[in-house]
């Protein structure tokens, strides 16, 4: 084998230092151009730097590559990495087709990519990591190969199968923000690929952090059943904010195909303009009885699915205890409910001078109030007092910030 040689598979998250043993960033994928008669020349490399920025490395700019380390020279831009025409992701694109070997005339999928430095210094695709079928399972795990470049011949109508499997791997331990950012990245056919196979909830948390018009383009890929099980695995504000971006109908039928009480929440704001409490609120806030303990309480908040803002506190209500609620009486802080024995009731902790924001106030009353208690969540009640919902800090920044703020990052200078 080369000693240059390396299979891009196992290169995936591993970083990339300079000369002096620095770390730059962690790599993301390996970027390729297709040639008639030879095999696809790498162009470079696809790297995450600090504030999860990508970036792309010239390839001329490695000095080392392996499958522990990749040791890069000289400056690199920052700006952000865009996709050319022409240009062909490894991990993202290239792994997963299927090809056709020209020894037997046989199919088989690619499950890794192997490049490798010519004497010319060029990077080149050299060796392919296959899969062939079982006769009685198309695709199921059958018999597997290296093989040389030169030995198959690439399906070039993008009509064959293409599985995302290894590219799903390297996207699990992103957090939805990342998630979202790795998924736009993708050329449309190869979205859709992936969210086809990654779970409800995953595509959920991704969709929670796009802008509207990326959150519509991704869900025209997804047929109407899967679109509202996404949907009910989002946070309900969230879920609305989506749905009334939509066609009336369509957005009807979305709710019809939803689990009954999530879809129930969402229609809830729906009732609500999106500039005002209503609008941003969840309706899901953690309700109590004036009687259950702090022992309770600091259960409820525990919970894993509960939002950072959203335990910053228990709020307590006359009975029933699912919004609406009945009457407010008050909220018990998480910084108080550890102060005080388990055993101590809720109605000893209540602050009530933290007033409720009614169900109508605007976002910027709801900004001013957030600001003036110091708060990270308030609660929302309606003409009743009842409590309806709770609006937390991020709602607001989400709802003030522009739509592009999640990209709007400072294109200038270089790192090393």
């Amino acid at each position: 084998m080369s000693s240059s040689r390396v299979f891009v598979g196992r290169l995936a998250g591993r970083g990339v230092f300079d000369p002096a043993g620095e770390r730059i960033g962690k790599l993301r994928d390996v970027l390729v151009v297709y040639r008639a008669q030879t095999a696809p020349r790498v162009v470079g490399l696809i790297v995450e730097i600090p504030g999860k920025r990508r970036v792309f490395v010239p390839i001329g700019r490695v000095t080392s590559m392996s499958s522990g380390q990749i040791i890069m020279t000289g400056l690199i831009n920052v700006r952000r990495f865009e996709q050319r025409g022409g240009e062909t992701r490894i991990l993202a694109e290239m792994i997963g087709q299927e090809v056709r070997l020209t020894e037997g005339d046989v199919k088989a999928r690619i499950e890794d990519a192997a490049i490798d430095r010519l004497k010319s210094g060029e990077w080149v695709v050299s060796q392919l990591f296959v899969r062939l079928p079982k006769p009685s399972a198309p695709f199921a795990k059958g018999d597997s190969r290296t093989v040389r470049w030169s030995d198959v011949q690439r399906q070039s109508d993008g009509t064959a199968p293409h599985s995302a499997e290894l590219l799903i791997q390297t996207l699990v331990d992103l957090k939805p923000a990342d998630l979202a950012e790795a998924l736009l990245e993708l050329p449309i056919g190869r979205m859709g690929t992936v969210i086809a196979e990654l779970a409800d909830d995953r595509v959920a948390d991704a969709l929670e952090e796009m802008t509207e018009s990326d959150q519509l383009a991704l869900l025209a890929l997804l047929p109407r059943d899967r679109a509202a099980d996404v949907l009910d695995h989002m946070e309900a504000d969230d879920a609305a904010d989506l749905i009334s971006a939509l066609p009336a109908a369509q957005g009807e039928q979305l709710l019809e195909l939803m689990e009954p009480e999530e879809a129930e929440d969402v229609r809830r704001l729906l009732e609500y303009d999106a500039d005002t409490a209503g609008g941003l609120m969840s309706p899901s806030p953690i309700v109590l009885s004036a009687e259950s303990s702090v022992a309770e309480g600091l259960a409820m908040i525990r919970r894993s699915e509960v939002p950072v803002a959203m335990a910053s506190a228990v709020y307590v209500t006359h009975p029933p205890y699912e919004t609406p609620t009945g009457e407010y009486l008050g909220m018990a802080h998480f910084q108080h409910m550890l102060r005080v024995p388990p055993h101590e009731r809720l109605s000893a902790l209540l602050d009530t001078e933290v007033e409720a924001v009614p169900v109508h106030a605007s976002t910027a009353e709801v900004a001013r109030r957030l600001a003036s208690y110091d708060m990270v969540a308030l609660p929302v009640v309606d003409h009743s007092g009842q409590l309806v919902g709770v609006v937390t800090v991020d709602d607001v920044l989400d709802h003030l910030l522009p739509d592009d703020w999640r990209h709007a990052d400072d294109e200038s200078g270089s790192a090393q």
